[in-house]
């Protein structure tokens, strides 16, 4: 049974969504986000994997007790999916760290558009992560740079997404150990999309589409990617049996 966590910034509350949405949009901008993800967003994640009998969902935010990502939950969560936005320094320093290590020890963890400036990704990276952008919903194209890569299984070379915000070069992040996706945006920018890297025993992506007043995660290329990165981030299986620590018994020291 595959145990996906999906973790946002956004309030389950539409009324809480709402307030946060105005505090940063302005008078008028939780309707962007309505129009796009009406069901929420962290809900619109959960909903990729809507049907899959071989895996347990739990939806949880940054507005919760130890901001939504506690030990216990952790500990039972094969794969994080990490969406943010600006909310990046509410999340305490020891949520980060608690995160990080349960990434040395075999969970993985798909962080999404802006989750590149979070503290978890600078953690993970060891540096800025900055990188240029433009907010003006302009066409992107994805680029298949590894079509081997596991991730890139079944994707389109070339696919169009309508509006995204630009995201460019340069990216300050480590040579990743596979670049799978090369993003063109419509003003001649690129971009390394779709970065991949190992920590301890864990598996990192980080995937550039996904600006919140675009409905990007109901684009049929980008389910595609996201079932297939969550498949490549499990955790090894019978640890134990390849000569690698079990991980339960990894958390207890």
């Amino acid at each position: 049974m595959k145990r996906i966590t999906v973790w946002t910034e956004y309030h389950n509350d539409a009324k809480e969504s709402e307030k946060y949405a105005t505090q940063i949009y302005g008078k008028g901008g939780y309707g962007e986000l309505i129009k796009a993800y009406p069901e929420g967003m962290g809900f619109a994640l959960a909903d990729i994997f809507k049907g899959d009998k071989d895996c347990t969902v739990t939806v949880t935010s940054v507005y919760e007790k130890n901001d939504g990502l506690s030990e216990e939950l952790l500990s039972n969560t094969d794969v994080l999916i990490y969406w943010a936005h600006l909310m990046h320094d509410k999340v305490q320093d020891e949520t980060v760290e608690r995160i990080v290590r349960h990434v040395n020890t075999g969970m993985g963890v798909i962080l999404l558009h802006s989750a590149h400036h979070s503290k978890l990704f600078k953690r993970l990276c060891g540096t800025t992560c900055d990188l240029t952008w433009r907010e003006a919903g302009e066409y992107e194209r994805i680029w298949t740079a590894a079509p081997y890569h596991p991730i890139a299984a079944g994707v389109e070379n070339g696919f169009v997404i309508p509006h995204e915000e630009m995201y460019g070069e340069p990216f300050d992040i480590p040579e990743p150990e596979t670049t799978v996706f090369l993003g063109w945006f419509e003003g001649g920018e690129v971009f390394r999309s779709g970065v991949t890297y190992t920590r301890g025993y864990g598996k990192v992506f980080y995937f550039q589409p996904g600006h919140e007043t675009f409905p990007v995660y109901k684009q049929k290329e980008i389910i595609r990617i996201l079932r297939n990165a969550v498949n490549w981030a499990l955790p090894a299986a019978h640890r134990t049996e390849t000569g690698c620590p079990n991980r339960k018994e990894f958390l207890k020291r």
